[in-house]
């Protein structure tokens, strides 16, 4: 008997998490026919045929893959397009679903990651030179099981259910990899894609709701809902659906979540002596912060911060310089908070090289002291150094590590203060949300970060570090200033609104920001990063339930005896 209609009769597609077919039933069945058996990506003649085509080469496939992921970077400063974010993924997503096996989704998630840490990292290649790239191909694995993921949900013709459970594990699967890269050993959280959103008033409230990572999720979903669109019209519904709920809920945040209550203002001055290079630049260096200090004399303000290693090792030992800082503090009015970046002695009575925030008053220094926790891999430390201690060789890693602290602190300035209490950050702690959380836990008033960015002058760098006191800010509800050697420097206020102006990388000068205090514990202070936890769940059940029907499904039988045509095969002829 022949079948007519060329194309036998399918169940449901096994992509599909929720265990039903949804409402997409007819669609479902010729998506499925149209998917490899190991039920992968689309076949020939499948409903992705077509796209798949035009990247039949895999190295056309693989540079496209290197481009989607490397789209990205575009909305962290210094481009800062930041509404870009909400479609930089979308290329990628609609590559990946078009996968024709699990092995090339996950191929697919790693060539995009390598792109991605590339492109967001680019601005590391003159110190790091060929390393970069190793170290990109070691991270992108991180994308591997993301792309199986993808393929999983959004490949074939997804249903209403299997749409909706994109947006919202997708997502959830991008938070974990921000999560795992977030650790110091594998570079820390830069590039966190929630925090393109820096100067978008809306995505602020947000972030002091369930900080960076609930931006990143939402960001993350309407990325997804955006690729459903285009590639599965039977889920248009659902996903407009899923998509004017995430509106809603950040509609509700601005308007609802708990606002800092005021609390008056400080002054506090940021020195920023510009570029030093060359024979005696530690010396100069101090001589140029001590003229820009004196400039501040009889403009009351409370404190003067200088930039990371604004002291060097020679200038530090030199019993001299503790005396030069105190008289600058006893003509300005206020106390320096300097950044020592020498061979030292902590409490605990370890020597080494420690970079220290040190408070200096009328009398000297105040004993106040935090030495940097998170210190940058290559930068400051080489990992394994016995196994990767050629990366000094080929670029500018750190010829002798440094020695961390070992707690934060909370320093109290005098009186004269009115006993303002601030919480240092060195460097890149700023990209670390817990740090400045538990400072202001512990209670600091303002954030107060110290960073030098003049190795990456005239890269996206300066800016992007920058960027990150409006996150921390939000998050907590505390105003944040940014002193950096070079710029740019920069303030913010509790609601992480942009305070005075900022000094950029062009800029030898001091500047002085009146900064809004401000009371009152924001949620995401209050409950940490509960989204991240959110996601963990979320993708906690997907895995039950793809276990679950995994159980149910009945084991294969034995295979039937081979068919017969009505006039035979070359292989089979009939009789």
């Amino acid at each position: 008997m022949r079948i007519r209609g060329g194309r036998l009769p399918v169940g449901r597609n096994a992509a599909d998490p929720s265990g039903s077919g949804g409402s997409g039933g007819a669609s479902e069945s010729g998506a499925s026919a149209g998917r490899t058996p190991d039920g992968g990506g689309s076949a020939a003649g499948g409903p992705d045929s077509t796209g798949a085509g035009r990247f039949a080469s895999p190295w056309t496939r693989a540079a496209a893959l290197l481009l989607a992921g490397a789209l990205p970077a575009l909305t962290f400063p210094a481009p800062g397009l930041w509404w870009f974010a909400y479609v930089a993924l979308v290329p990628w997503l609609l590559l990946i679903r078009t996968a024709c096996s699990p092995r090339r989704a996950a191929l697919d998630g790693w060539i995009g990651g390598i792109g991605f840490v590339i492109a967001v990292h680019h601005w590391l290649m003159p110190s790091l030179h060929v390393f970069i790239v190793l170290l990109a191909a070691l991270l992108g694995l991180l994308w591997a099981p993301w792309g199986l993921l993808v393929s999983r949900l959004l490949g074939g013709s997804p249903s209403a259910r299997r749409a909706v459970a994109a947006v919202v594990v997708v997502p959830s699967g991008w938070l974990l990899i921000e999560l795992v890269r977030s650790w110091e050993g594998l570079g820390g959280p830069w590039g966190l894609l929630g925090a393109s959103q820096w100067e978008v008033s809306p995505a602020l409230w947000v972030a002091s709701v369930g900080g960076v990572w609930l931006v990143s999720l939402l960001v993350l979903a309407v990325n997804t809902g955006v690729a459903l669109l285009i590639a599965a019209p039977a889920a248009r519904t659902a996903v407009g659906v899923a998509l004017l709920v995430c509106a809603l809920s950040v509609t509700a945040m601005w308007a609802w979540a708990p606002r800092p209550t005021s609390g008056g203002t400080v002054r506090i001055a940021v020195v920023q002596p510009g570029i030093v290079e060359g024979p005696g630049s530690v010396e100069r260096r101090l001589d140029r912060g001590e003229e820009l200090t004196r400039s501040l004399a009889g403009r009351g303000v409370e404190l003067v911060v200088w930039g990371e290693s604004s002291i060097g090792a020679g200038a530090w030992e030199n019993p001299e310089t503790a005396r030069r800082l105190a008289e600058l503090s006893r003509l300005v009015g206020a106390d320096l908070l300097v950044n020592v970046d020498a061979r030292q002695t902590d409490g605990s009575g370890r020597s080494g090289i420690f970079k220290s925030a040190v408070l200096v008053g009328p009398g000297g220094p105040t004993g106040d002291r935090y030495d940097k926790m998170r210190l940058v891999p290559f930068g400051e430390y080489v990992p394994a150094r016995s196994l990767l201690g050629w990366a000094t060789s080929v670029g500018r890693a750190a010829g002798e590590d440094r020695l961390r602290g070992d707690r934060q602190v909370v320093m109290t300035l005098p009186d004269g203060a009115r006993g303002l209490r601030i919480g240092p950050l060195v460097c890149f702690e700023t990209a670390f949300p817990d740090m400045s959380r538990r400072l202001v836990r512990d209670g600091a008033q303002v954030l107060v970060a110290q960073s030098a960015t003049s190795t990456f002058q005239g890269s996206w760098a300066p800016a992007q570090h920058a960027s990150l006191g409006a996150l921390r800010a939000a998050e907590n509800g505390r105003p944040m200033v940014h002193a950096t050697l070079t710029g740019i420097s920069a303030a913010y206020g509790p609601r992480g609104e942009r305070v005075g102006h900022p000094l950029g990388t062009d800029a030898s000068a001091a500047e002085v920001f009146d900064l809004p205090l401000a009371r009152g514990e924001t949620l995401y202070g209050r409950f940490g990063d509960w989204p991240v936890y959110g996601a963990l769940a979320a993708l906690a059940t997907l895995c039950a339930v793809e276990g679950l029907r995994a159980l149910r499904r009945p084991a294969p039988g034995p295979p039937g005896p081979p068919a017969r045509t009505a006039h035979g095969s070359p292989g089979r002829p009939g009789r």
